[in-house]
């Protein structure tokens, strides 16, 4: 009697794995191959693609059936550079004096569930106050909606650089912090950050290789690592398996990151031939995040808006990225899709595949490059980034043929995530 009852319950044990979710494509984007297959069918059990098969499969009677015959079913997409604790608003420069980490966390729930049904599966965080590694933690054990998050935890800066976290304090508030707060001053300082952002959970590196423009410090573009800073860096992050991103803005920085061994430039936007030549010795991947640049140049222009420290930064960096966009494209740079989300609404993700397709990438191209190529760069392509048998289940539609309107990308209207259904029909459902 016991020995039937142990088989049963293995039966009844398999038989709850076995069951099957039947999505019935009318078009599949083939992110691998970069072509369109029409009517086929995608086979997930629990979190993984068991298959993908021509025609649609007639279900068994424990199988799930999601009908998307007339949409357009694609991988989920994956934006490289997001800021999940932070959206732009009139000034938000006072919100770090009154904020509370837990103030910035609630906020960031938001953030995250709103990018994620907007169609985006996976991000990379690029910087914030550690609160976006506990996101992160969150998301991963249910508790919060939200993409899979691949978090650098805090950025690394120089003192009075991009990411130094007193910049614009008064004097008695500035103090003067280290490698523990993501600021450092020579190598072996940098050494020190990097291991610190490992003791933190972080899962890779960034760095602000040149000024910035949302920082309350005068300069937007020129160099603030050396080079054997940058490499002391990189050194570090390959000892502990992490890729490094370095926000660039101006030539020289951008050129001594790309020397110095960094995985990314971010932004971009004074990059010469030079640096373009660099940029395909290295194999140097470029994140251009145009809607950023569009969407800061666009605030300044509101009186008040930003400080004045950092108006002139945005009018005149921002409407530079489109255009050298296009030059590292046509140049033959590898192109990984990423915006910046945080300075802009989160959500609106979609509109850097406008912007890249307007200054002449094919629409087709725009997508590989928030799926292939954004796998490919953290070097999760064989669990991402395409839907093929045995990749993670991210998978989305949309409401139309990007590649003849690359609008509909705003139009997301089924989102699955690690198997799971969060949005159905247009609705949220998680």
């Amino acid at each position: 009697m016991r020995q039937f009852l142990f088989f049963f319950l293995l039966l009844t044990a398999v038989q709850v794995t076995a069951q099957r979710t039947l999505i019935h494509c009318g078009k599949l984007i083939d992110t691998k191959d970069g072509k369109v297959i029409n009517n086929v069918t995608i086979i997930v059990q629990g979190n993984a693609i068991v298959d993908v098969v021509n025609g649609f499969t007639t279900a068994a009677a424990n199988d799930k059936v999601i009908d998307l015959k007339n949409k357009t079913v694609m991988p989920g997409l994956m934006d490289m550079h997001v800021h999940l604790e932070q959206e732009t608003k009139r000034g938000a420069v006072a919100d770090k004096f009154i904020q509370n980490p837990s103030d910035v966390a609630f906020q960031s729930t938001v953030y995250a569930r709103v990018t994620l049904m907007a169609g985006f599966t996976m991000v990379r965080d690029l910087g914030g106050s550690g609160v976006n590694l506990s996101l992160r933690n969150s998301i991963n054990k249910g508790i919060v909606v939200g993409p899979r998050i691949f978090s650098a935890g805090k950025s690394i800066a120089t003192t009075g650089g991009h990411a130094d976290p007193t910049n614009g304090y008064r004097k008695d508030l500035m103090g003067d912090p280290g490698p523990a707060e993501g600021v450092i001053n020579g190598p072996e300082d940098a050494y020190h950050a990097v291991r610190q952002r490992y003791k933190d959970g972080s899962d890779c590196i960034k760095i602000t290789a040149t000024g910035g423009v949302l920082s309350q410090a005068k300069d937007g573009s020129s160099p603030q690592f050396t080079i054997e800073e940058v490499k002391a860096i990189v050194t570090a992050a390959k000892d502990y398996g992490f890729i490094v991103a370095a926000h660039a803005h101006g030539a020289e920085g951008i050129k001594r990151a790309i020397k110095g061994g960094v995985t990314s430039i971010e932004h971009g936007t004074y990059l010469d031939n030079e640096g373009i030549a660099l940029a395909k010795e290295y194999g140097t991947w470029l994140v251009p995040t145009i809607t950023a640049g569009k969407s800061t140049a666009d605030s300044a222009k509101i009186p008040g808006y930003y400080t004045d420290i950092v108006t002139p930064k945005a009018l005149a960096v921002g409407p530079h990225i489109q255009n050298t966009f296009a030059k590292a494209y046509k140049a033959g740079v590898k192109i990984a899709f990423g915006t910046d989300a945080g300075v802009f609404a989160h959500g609106k993700n979609w509109m850097e595949f406008v912007y890249m397709t307007e200054a002449g990438m094919p629409a087709m191209e725009a997508i590989q490059s928030a799926t292939k190529n954004a796998a490919t760069m953290l070097n999760m392509w064989d669990k991402l980034g395409s839907i093929e048998k045995g990749k993670i289940a991210d998978i989305i539609a949309v409401d139309g043929d990007p590649l003849t309107d690359i609008q509909v990308m705003g139009k997301v209207v089924f989102v699955m995530k690690d198997g799971k259904v969060y949005k159905k029909d247009g609705v949220q459902v998680l």
